[in-house]
């Protein structure tokens, strides 16, 4: 029974001092990393606004973000934090982005910024016209064959 009790024991004391050192390693991540203490949307200006730890606020238009796109003002208000801070949840859209992912300005997957990428690219302005034009008047792009040759 003493020998049963003395396992139980270490048990104890080896969860303990895991427990400590997984603390001790959180701390130190959190310390390098920001996180998000608040979010909010705000519908006049159309953008997700987020409070981090290192007192730096972000924002970003909630078109840009997977999910989050065509949403109504009562879906995008509804925003929840992951317990440590490391992300955010549309629970009215079951919508996820990283907080890190955000920062780094990547707002859904590979497949959805190569759509938001060509969004972009398919702008139209006076000034993309008119540089297009000059482009056409100087021969327009090089062919690929001398391209390589110049490289």
């Amino acid at each position: 029974m003493a020998d049963k009790l003395q396992d139980d024991n270490w048990i104890d004391k080896e969860i303990a001092d895991n427990s400590k050192a997984a603390k001790a390693r959180g701390d130190r991540y959190l310390a390098k990393h920001p996180r998000a203490t608040m979010a909010w949307y705000e519908a006049d200006k159309n953008r997700v606004f987020i409070s981090l730890s290192n007192g730096v606020d972000f924002s970003f238009p909630s078109e840009l973000a997977q999910g989050l796109r065509g949403a109504k003002t009562k879906e995008l208000e509804t925003i929840e934090l992951s317990p440590m801070g490391t992300g955010l949840h549309w629970p009215m859209l079951d919508a996820d982005l990283s907080v890190a992912g955000l920062l780094a300005g990547i707002f859904g997957t590979k497949l959805w910024m190569k759509e938001i990428a060509s969004i972009g690219g398919k702008s139209t302005s006076k000034a993309k016209s008119t540089a297009s034009r000059a482009n056409g008047l100087k021969g327009g792009r090089p062919p690929k064959s001398a391209k390589k040759s110049a490289a």
